[in-house]
């Protein structure tokens, strides 16, 4: 039998709200686009600014390194704008839990880094082409602890998996809809894709994640996927939320950091 968490047959989702007085912001899976970052965070700023007064909370949705070119930027900015704003949260990744894995000298996760992208990841924190292939998966654990600064690692390491905040569960990956909120594993959270994904109904909370690439921003009726695939189509999107409204912002290698998309309503 279905959990609790799942809505009966027939009923309607009553529309996903944010309480009153807040406002959030998700960004989807950066993947070290390090440019795409900042010119989105100028956009947000923007944006929460013309829109008045509120209790603005900022979540990145996991995913900030491999396959871009930039993922230590990426962590040094977002670093750094926790230190500045603390109400801006990180969801962990599954790109985030294989570095950390591989830091710690696990040699599946150290393979498994290499072929996700770990190669442009471990580059951006100065390693050149030609090094990198004289590697050996022993001289690449040693390699990224030499070249990965602690405060990085230590910083990925305060991720959290689950972020729930009025009528929104927020999730790197997806969730295990046969399952309740505070049920769920921790796998799940950061890899899911099936029977998530395909699920065909409402769930007691609105699931806003990345992790699976679309052309567009997916909205069904029991998730919203904002992962638009930044390192390969040069767009990365954020979901803006206040009340019973929704509204996308999307930062383009070819547009101008103004460039915002159409609200949409829930």
């Amino acid at each position: 039998m279905l959990s609790k968490f799942l809505k009966r047959p027939g009923k309607n989702n009553p529309r996903s709200t944010i309480e009153p007085g807040r406002r959030v912001y998700a960004i989807g899976d950066i993947h070290g686009c390090d440019d795409l970052l900042a010119q989105l965070l100028d956009q947000i700023d923007r944006d929460d600014d013309a829109r008045g007064p509120a209790e603005t909370t900022i979540i990145i949705l996991g995913d900030l390194v491999d396959r871009g070119p930039d993922s230590a930027a990426v962590v040094e900015r977002l670093r750094l704008l926790k230190q500045a704003r603390p109400a801006v949260r990180l969801l962990m990744g599954n790109h985030e839990e294989i570095l950390l894995a591989a830091l710690a000298g696990d040699d599946k996760a150290l393979r498994l880094f290499a072929r996700i992208g770990g190669r442009e990841t471990l580059m951006s924190y100065g390693i050149d082409d030609a090094t990198y292939d004289r590697l050996d998966y022993p001289d690449l654990h040693r390699s990224l602890i030499d070249n990965i600064p602690s405060s990085h690692r230590q910083f990925i390491e305060t991720f959290e998996d689950l972020i729930e905040i009025g009528g929104y569960a927020f999730v790197h990956a997806g969730i295990d809809p046969r399952s309740s909120l505070d049920q769920q594993r921790t796998r799940d959270l950061r890899w899911i894709r099936e029977p998530f994904l395909s699920f065909p109904r409402p769930l007691d909370k609105m699931v806003v994640h990345g992790h699976t690439i679309s052309d567009a921003v997916q909205q069904r009726a029991h998730r919203i996927g904002i992962d638009t695939g930044a390192y390969m189509s040069g767009t990365l999107t954020a979901l803006g939320l206040e009340g019973d409204q929704r509204w996308f912002l999307y930062a383009r290698q070819s547009a101008q950091a103004d460039q915002i998309g159409s609200m949409l309503s829930a």
